[in-house]
């Protein structure tokens, strides 16, 4: 049986997540390793703290010790670091947000990146520019940031959380041809958000269950012709 090691910054995708490995990846083994501190001293620090990416490796080697055969990084906030690990871990480290920036620089022009942290929204900026400078693609991106919305949603006020993201969504609207949510934790309101604007919106869970399958897929067949 293979084995996905999910590392998560957070609590909040943690549930979701299962849900799509258990329709997409039902026979494989799913551990997950969830600190929640690492988010908060994200932003806190407005940045990736060296503490955080120091924590993060080890956890990227725990994950080897557990048999993973691939690693999950579901944050977007430190992909950064998940990039710059990868040749000193043994085994693939996949971005959860990497398929989806590929698909919309592939599909899309005008690129509307909406946040509810600073600390997401750069790094996923900086992403989807990359993959349009690997695909040799001129893109447009527009920032879109839901101030106030994190906040919203960690005091436990999620339908401000909602309404900030949604009134973000319809100010970038104008401006892109896709919406790209930059958090996982988003997912719950892509088809809000595409029913309130008229636009297609993508998020990054189920892209990334898809670029595991895939990466575990390989595997499988490496083995099997060696």
């Amino acid at each position: 049986m293979q084995t996905v090691v999910a590392i998560y910054t957070g609590q909040g995708l943690a549930d979701p997540l299962k849900k799509v490995f258990h329709e997409m990846l039902p026979d494989i083994r799913l551990v997950n390793i969830i600190d929640d501190s690492l988010i908060g001293d994200v932003v806190r620090a407005g940045h990736i703290p060296e503490v955080v990416s120091r924590h993060l490796v080890q956890y990227y080697r725990h994950a080897e010790e557990l048999g993973a055969d691939v690693i999950l990084n579901t944050c977007s906030s430190v992909g950064d670091v998940a990039d710059e690990a990868v040749e000193a871990i043994g085994i693939p480290i996949v971005r959860i947000d990497e398929w989806m920036a590929a698909k919309a620089v592939a599909g899309y022009t005008r690129i509307a990146v909406l946040a509810t942290l600073p600390s997401t929204l750069e790094p996923t900026l900086r992403l989807i520019q990359r993959k349009a400078d690997e695909a040799g693609r001129e893109v447009q991106l527009v920032s879109g940031l839901a101030e106030g919305a994190f906040d919203a949603l960690i005091s436990g006020k999620p339908e401000e959380h909602d309404r900030l993201l949604l009134e973000t969504a319809k100010r970038a609207t104008d401006d892109a041809d896709v919406l790209v949510l930059a958090q996982g934790s988003m997912a719950r309101m892509e088809q809000a958000l595409a029913e309130a604007t008229g636009k297609p919106v993508l998020s990054s869970p189920r892209f990334g269950v898809e670029h595991v399958k895939a990466v575990l897929e390989a595997a499988k067949e490496t083995k099997a012709g060696s």
